[in-house]
């Protein structure tokens, strides 16, 4: 060899000083592997002005699982699109409202942005997919015009079969905005209970929209009294005052059939529940502005999230609930996020592999 292995032409190449691998992005709505158990929430900020909060770094945030403090491992301003089912109750009370909905409903999907991904759903005693996912603004419109009222209720079947069918097999950053007044008279398959439990080991947020039909049905019931002032609402809840559902789940002695105080209870506290377990919110529209404002406020929400994780410092068991709270560091900030998440180890991979291992579903 000419002039040896130190020859500058007979030299090999020198291998690439070894570089760091930066972690991957994990979205909210990702499947991760269990060997690395990192969870992660989306979460909204907003200060005592209703504004969101926009800039925050990772070291803004605090994070606990049943009650113990979790370190802040990812964090990221999320700008990914959105996969969002848009359910539309249209039973016989929204028969004198239909076209309000249908307009208010066109008008959050124009609010979104043009990379998101939007479903229609119907839903009566029987349960229609008015439109599958798509971004084409044309055709989610006349696919909402083409929702007509009919007999019964079946909303516990329709939050299941949107679970089950539809959000399960979806990646991403998903969100279902839910439409309704509450109150099932017809549901057969799923319950109050079990569609709770779907929607908490379910990695996506849940926007209730709920109108008031007592007077619509006739005025023969004298429902619980509902504040309509939504942005009051809004900041009642956040920073206090604003009363939660009571109890756990309750189970269904009898069907409800919209006929009494009783039952409006029972969906007001219902559809709390599915906000409040998956990090959405809970928005009263029973005017025609409110609804319409209920509808910008979930658009804008859904644009502006931040989106953090941790290595949980205790491992879950399969099915074993975990208590989630976060908070701001900085004063009069209020966070929006999850308060808990199912550990679920068999959720789908992304590839299909032989003898995969064991996967974490992120809430």
């Amino acid at each position: 060899m000419l002039g040896g292995a130190n020859y500058p032409g007979n030299r090999r190449p020198e291998a690439p000083e070894p570089t760091a691998t930066p972690p991957e992005e994990v979205d909210a709505g990702d499947i991760i592997r269990v060997d690395t158990t990192l969870v992660t929430i989306p979460v909204s900020v907003m200060d005592r002005d209703g504004r969101y909060v926009p800039n925050l770094k990772k070291d803004d945030f605090r994070i606990w699982e049943d009650d113990v403090e979790q370190d802040v491992a990812f964090f990221a301003s999320v700008d990914k699109p959105f996969s969002v089912v848009l359910m539309l109750d249209t039973s016989p009370s929204t028969q004198f409202r239909l076209e309000e909905i249908q307009d208010a409903a066109i008008n959050f999907v124009n609010q979104l942005r043009p990379d998101d991904k939007v479903m229609v759903v119907a839903f009566s005693e029987s349960v229609k997919i008015l439109c599958e996912f798509t971004t084409d603004r044309s055709k989610l419109e006349r696919a909402i015009y083409r929702a007509n009222t009919n007999s019964g209720t079946s909303l516990y079947d329709a939050v299941h079969k949107v679970i089950d069918q539809y959000l399960s097999r979806t990646t991403g950053r998903k969100a279902i905005v839910l439409f309704t007044d509450g109150v099932d008279t017809t549901s057969d398959e799923a319950s109050y209970e079990t569609t709770v439990t779907d929607a908490q080991e379910l990695d996506a947020l849940i926007y209730p929209v709920q109108y008031n039909t007592a007077m619509d049905m006739g005025g023969i019931i004298q429902a619980p009294t509902v504040t309509i002032d939504v942005f009051g609402q809004i900041l009642g809840g956040i920073f206090g005052g604003g009363g939660g559902p009571g109890g756990g789940g309750m189970r269904r002695g009898r069907r409800p059939r919209g006929t009494s105080p009783g039952d409006y209870e029972i969906a007001n506290r219902y559809l709390q529940e599915l906000a409040d377990g998956t990090g959405g919110r809970e928005f009263r529209a029973d005017t025609a502005q409110n609804m319409t404002y209920a509808f910008a406020q979930v658009a804008e929400e859904l644009r502006r999230q931040y989106s953090i994780g941790y290595y949980p410092k205790r491992q879950a068991q399969a099915g074993q609930r975990r208590l989630l709270r976060v908070r701001a560091k900085q004063p009069n900030l209020a966070v929006r996020a999850r308060d808990s998440y199912i550990f679920n180890p068999n959720g789908p991979e992304k590839s299909a592999q032989s003898d995969p291992p064991p996967v974490l579903r992120k809430h």
